[in-house]
């Protein structure tokens, strides 16, 4: 039986408040910033598996029950050359990478996991597919988190240490990704500029925040990659200034059939550049800001 709809973790609006934590990022730098690539295609939902067409990002109304070939292109567009532009930079710079991999996109593209283990990516598990956990009874999506932790590690060469769920979580879900046992953090949350623990049935539960602010899904509303760009780029010298007296995180979220494309991805270099300009600016992987944070507030990983 799935949990009531008003079951789950209680919301908490105060948070740190006016005091704040003070991290000890590497090198004593002011502000961690974290690049995410989600890597769903092929994940999506489709008549074939699930008896509905995928609609998130088409714009207008499309019957479900037909494939949608306009924008499973857009989607294929995002495995056969987005994501491989998007890691080119990212390894020409030398950044870190954290990649929320969907299971069965990765099985899908194998090449993919095998450069995610090439590169020294962190595969942070996304789902086994385009699940909405508040649908699944409490054993289905335990099944499914299992699913997932085993095709990365297969894939990828190495088991993910962190979730996020695609479509938000579900009452159940931060209960069984602390049960499984293998997670440092879940990200299955946009309320903070740093970590924080939550209990978990009477344990403490790592939470990195993701952003859906700082994340290339708004190049809908914002028209461009030098929309996005503008915006990141003043939260990041923003929260450069504050890290001074406090230090802080921020996520940068891309998508390969989005952010892939040469002209985005030309403001997104740009974006790199201007972040490796800046002293005391740390690019890290969420596992790694994962880690610092335990051995400073949770005890070493």
């Amino acid at each position: 039986m799935t949990d009531a709809p008003t079951s789950g973790p209680e919301r908490n609006l105060v948070g740190y408040g006016r005091r704040p934590p003070r991290p000890v990022w590497p090198g004593g730098a002011r502000l961690a910033v974290c690049f995410v690539v989600n890597y769903e295609e092929g994940a999506e939902y489709s008549v074939a598996e699930d008896g509905r067409a995928e609609t998130y990002g088409l714009g207008y109304e499309f019957p479900r029950d037909r494939r949608n070939l306009r924008l499973e292109s857009d989607y294929e567009y995002g495995s056969r050359v987005g994501v491989w532009r998007l890691f080119d930079l990212f390894s020409r710079y030398t950044v870190p990478v954290t990649v929320h991999a969907a299971a069965v996109a990765i099985e899908r593209n194998p090449e993919v996991g095998a450069a995610i283990a090439e590169l020294g990516y962190e595969p942070c598990a996304h789902g086994y597919r385009w699940e909405e956990p508040w649908l699944l009874e409490p054993e289905a999506e335990r099944e499914r988190i299992a699913l997932a932790v085993a095709s990365l590690e297969r894939t990828c060469g190495r088991r993910p240490v962190g979730w996020y769920s695609r479509y938000g979580p579900g009452p159940s879900t931060r209960r069984l990704v602390a049960e499984e046992g293998g997670f440092l953090y879940d990200a299955d949350a946009y309320n903070d500029d740093l970590p924080y623990f939550v209990d978990v049935d009477g344990s403490r539960q790592l939470v990195v925040p993701y952003s859906g602010v700082y994340n290339d899904g708004r190049l809908a509303a914002l028209g461009d990659g030098d929309g996005l760009l503008t915006l990141v780029r003043r939260a990041v010298d923003y929260m450069w200034r504050e890290g001074e007296q406090q230090p802080r995180l921020l996520t940068v979220g891309l998508h390969p059939r989005l952010s892939g494309h040469a002209g985005r991805c030309s403001a997104l270099q740009e974006l790199v550049e201007h972040c490796l300009g800046l002293d005391g600016l740390w690019l890290a992987r969420r596992e790694d800001v994962a880690r610092a944070w335990l051995a400073q507030f949770g005890g070493a990983a």
